[in-house]
């Protein structure tokens, strides 16, 4: 393949994707918007304590679909297609299990969850409500993220991107319709969010009544090995997911201990602004997951090399964009959530917002790098750093920070620890990247 289309594939990959995880980011940032109008201080702390749970939710779904449409592509190049069926049934199966498992947790203990998250008082009710909600929606959620990713490993990566913009579009015009006209509160909110991947999924299901699908279900015994490889693959779309929302809890109980409710109010201002900057990277990295699959898969060493070049160029062009944007206009952007005109809530967000998002360059690196490990079978680079970003130095620098600066100290925690992570990455990939690709499962 010629380096220019290489990069033709590259772009129509990467800005579809880019697409439609924006309009995904929207499902939390449209809940910000109309809960703040809506119902106040007290509907933000809520909607940032049930955060957590939805990036748990989303991020098993990321998990499964990203590690099975990379074992399936990889599959399906190296001329095996019984093996990525096999993958994608396995996929199907691994979905099923978790939806289970969230669902039973919406129905006996969503106060408990509640409570473990911090909720009390007025915000616990707000809490509990939303967090019931999208637990009982998961199955929908789950199987979306599934879906997506095997429509656009198979090839079709409009329609991926078609079903997230317009499934994210109807939960902004549901959230309105239930929040003001139809006044249901954090529980309209609530079940916007969890309506949308329903619509998403009716568009995506044309592309099998239409029979341009590859990936088909067969009934057989599941096999332990390919479920763990797939999930082992995932881990690091999971992590990405899974540690903002524990981060999230780290920082709500930080925050509440130096300026209570209004610091988390401010922090789910910069929190859910975050997760769109977040999203663009996710969408780069899952937009060149199909190519990297499919290039290792058949041996293209080259092209991978050239769309990983790609992509670290386009997120750190785009980071310094946001920062640039974020720096200049934190304070229009902070007076857009802050409906009650709270000072100390607009001076601590604004604050925030100029110092947290200094880490956004590193943090589209180590996304990147910890996909394109995953999707040519080296997941425990991936993991390695997906694991360090999303805990093993976060958590304990974000209590370190804190204790020595106090509120600066909680904001700078995200990009030092990014940086950090940036630079373990790099010394990964200068180890790994001359290793030989394994063989096929057939051969090996």
């Amino acid at each position: 393949m010629k380096q220019p289309s290489c990069f033709r594939e590259f772009a129509r990959y990467a800005s579809l994707n880019v697409l439609g995880m924006i309009g995904l980011s929207c499902y939390i940032l449209a809940d910000t918007y109309f809960i703040s109008v809506g119902m106040g201080a007290d509907g933000l702390a809520a909607l940032n304590l049930a955060i957590p749970v939805y990036s748990f939710i989303n991020g098993s779904g990321l998990m499964v679909g990203m590690g099975g449409g990379t074992k399936y592509s990889i599959r399906r190049n190296q001329g095996e297609p019984e093996e990525a069926d096999r993958a994608f049934s396995s996929s199907v199966l691994l979905a099923a299990g978790f939806a289970a498992v969230f669902v039973a947790a919406g129905l006996l203990l969503p106060g408990t969850l509640a409570r473990l998250l911090g909720a009390d008082g007025t915000v616990f009710e707000m809490t509990r409500t939303y967090l019931q909600v999208l637990l009982l929606f998961s199955p929908m959620f789950l199987f979306n993220n599934l879906f997506l990713s095997f429509v656009r490993n198979d090839g079709a990566p409009q329609l991926a991107m078609a079903a997230m913009v317009l499934g994210s579009l109807s939960n902004v015009v549901l959230d309105y319709v239930f929040i003001f006209p139809l006044g249901l509160g954090i529980f309209g909110a609530a079940l916007a969010t969890g309506v949308a991947p329903v619509i998403s999924m009716g568009i995506l299901s044309s592309y099998r009544l239409q029979r341009r699908n590859r990936f088909h279900l067969r009934l057989s015994r599941p096999r332990a090995r390919l479920l763990g490889s797939i999930c082992s693959a995932g881990v690091p779309s999971l992590i990405t997911e899974l540690s903002s929302g524990v981060v999230m809890i780290a920082f709500n109980a930080i925050l509440l201990v130096i300026c209570g409710s209004v610091g988390v109010a401010a922090y789910g201002v910069i929190a859910n602004l975050s997760l769109v900057v977040i999203a663009i990277f996710t969408g780069i990295s899952q937009g060149i997951q199909p190519l990297l699959s499919r290039h290792y898969g058949s041996g293209h060493r080259r092209e991978l090399g050239a769309i990983l070049r790609y992509a670290l160029v386009t997120a750190v062009v785009i980071a310094a964009a946001v920062y640039a944007m974020t720096f200049l206009w934190a304070g229009p952007v902070t007076t857009l959530f802050n409906s009650e005109g709270n000072a100390q809530l607009q001076q601590i967000a604004e604050m925030g917002l100029r110092l947290y998002f200094i880490g956004c360059p590193f943090a589209g690196v180590n996304i990147i790098l910890s996909v394109y490990f995953a999707s040519i079978e080296q997941p425990v680079p991936g993991q390695i750093i997906a694991l360090l970003r999303g805990f093993a130095i976060i958590l304990p620098m974000a209590f370190a920070l804190a204790a020595a600066f106090g509120l600066d100290g909680v904001w700078c925690a995200f990009p030092v620890t990014e940086a950090i992570v940036t630079v373990a990455g790099a010394v990964l990939y200068r180890r790994a990247r001359h290793l030989p690709p394994p063989l096929p499962e057939s051969l090996s």
